[in-house]
């Protein structure tokens, strides 16, 4: 296959699955690398580019969402999750942690591959906060650092303040346009958040979940504002390290 040829990497301890993977994605001009463990996926993710991470959150020993955090704290690789029709929970906590997408078990080798080709357009036809965020190292704010590159938010007295990935995907939003009023819509664009299929509701309570992390009285925000009836705003001066 050529060099760009978009490569797959795919988690799962099932042989067989592995098996139709493989053939399948692989007669559709994919190239795919299937491995059992995810010390073999780590290990392909340190050595090679990788376009597409396809993650099976039930693995003997291991924990699928733990690995798709670590990832997600050096890579932006799109994730697809796989997971039983029965584990909803670690579907949404996938998506809301690091998953761009997900598909259910048993199933569809033409869905699967309709859902990598759409993720992997996503992901190539990369927004301006995304480039922007590829050229910089973090942002500072009201003594506060948000760093891009490990996923990392930094509070003025040194603690670390954990972010979700909708957490972070929506305060970079806020960061690349600071002190403008952006809408519902412009946030779920900026951010990204669309591809986890959430809606305008989302965009309030992942915003109530920022203001709780980062305001000093989130009751009464100073940092993030909401602008009646028609979004909201960052307020403080926001500076890039490159």
């Amino acid at each position: 296959m050529s060099v760009t040829t978009p490569h797959v990497l795919a988690l799962d301890d099932d042989p067989d699955i592995r098996r139709v993977l493989e053939d399948y994605l692989s007669s559709q001009e994919l190239r795919v690398s299937a491995v059992a463990t995810g010390a073999e996926m780590l290990a392909i993710l340190e050595s090679e580019p990788v376009d597409l991470l396809l993650l099976d959150l039930r693995l003997p020993g291991e924990n699928g969402l733990d690995l798709a955090r670590r990832v997600r704290e050096t890579s932006r690789v799109p994730i697809l999750i796989l997971s039983g029709k029965s584990d909803e929970a670690d579907r949404v906590m996938g998506l809301e942690l690091a998953a761009d997408d997900y598909v259910t078990k048993p199933f569809s080798p033409r869905e699967l591959l309709a859902r990598i080709r759409a993720v992997l357009r996503r992901a190539q036809a990369a927004d301006p906060v995304e480039r922007i965020e590829k050229e910089l190292r973090a942002y500072r704010f009201a003594g506060w650092e948000l760093n891009v590159r490990l996923h990392r938010l930094t509070a003025p007295d040194g603690r670390k303040v954990p972010l979700t990935n909708g957490e972070f995907s929506l305060l970079c939003a806020f960061l690349s346009a600071p002190q403008r009023i952006l809408s519902r819509d412009q946030l779920l664009e900026r951010s990204r958040l669309h591809s986890l299929e959430v809606y305008d509701r989302s965009i309030d309570v992942t915003i109530l979940r920022l203001r709780r992390k980062i305001e000093a009285n989130p009751s009464n925000p100073r940092l993030l504002t909401t602008e009646r009836g028609a979004g909201y705003s960052f307020t403080a001066e926001v500076s890039v390290l490159r």
